[in-house]
């Protein structure tokens, strides 16, 4: 069995990277998505577990002392970080895993999976991005702006990455994301075992 594709997916908040991977698993059975710990409270939509694993800052600091974690990185006043077992054991069964995680955390995990594919997800503008993060009504005045000035600076880093996704119309960003994937899964320097396969078959 070959080995998964790793994948980071990042984006200013409010880009719509959590819509887009709930497509994107619904399309497609071999992604999975990491799920990180975050400190951050629970939005009302979310679901403990699936979005993210809301901690304490203690429970995050466990985890950091016993060097369970790919990595981590502080987003305003919040915590966020990787666990590292799961990635990896989904990795040896050969799945697309993707890691939804922060710029300053994209450097991390590049270090230590120095072919991870990288992607960045646009948004069309950054009036744009207010407005969806306005419309979301889960953060104050001082939180939102704070937000968009994070979003500039990590859009400015966009060009560090593999692919730029911009993410106008939902469907269309995913298949944007479906297709890199697919041609990603089947570059030649990843599935060179199956031309072996092929010439034992003849």
């Amino acid at each position: 069995m070959r080995r998964g594709l790793l994948v980071i997916l990042s984006g200013p908040s409010g880009s719509g990277k959590d819509s887009l991977l709930e497509e994107l698993m619904r399309r497609d059975e071999d992604v999975r998505v990491s799920v990180s710990l975050t400190t951050r409270p629970k939005r009302g939509w979310e679901i403990d577990g699936f979005h993210y694993y809301f901690v304490t800052k203690e429970f995050f600091q466990k985890k950091l002392d016993e060097d369970s974690m790919l990595e981590y990185a502080q987003y305003g006043d919040s915590l966020y970080g990787t666990p590292k077992g799961p990635v990896d054991e989904l990795l040896k069964q050969g799945k697309t895993v993707i890691l939804k995680i922060e710029v300053q955390g994209a450097e991390k995990i590049r270090a230590l999976y120095p072919d991870v594919l990288r992607i960045f997800l646009l948004p069309p503008s950054l009036s744009v991005l207010e407005n969806r993060l306005r419309l979301r009504e889960t953060e104050d005045e001082e939180d939102i702006q704070r937000r968009l000035s994070i979003a500039a600076n990590e859009i400015t880093r966009a060009t560090e990455y593999d692919y730029i996704v911009v993410n106008n119309i939902l469907n269309y960003a995913v298949n944007d994301i479906a297709a890199i994937l697919q041609a990603e899964r089947n570059r030649a320097s990843r599935v060179k075992y199956l031309i072996s396969e092929v010439l034992q078959n003849a």
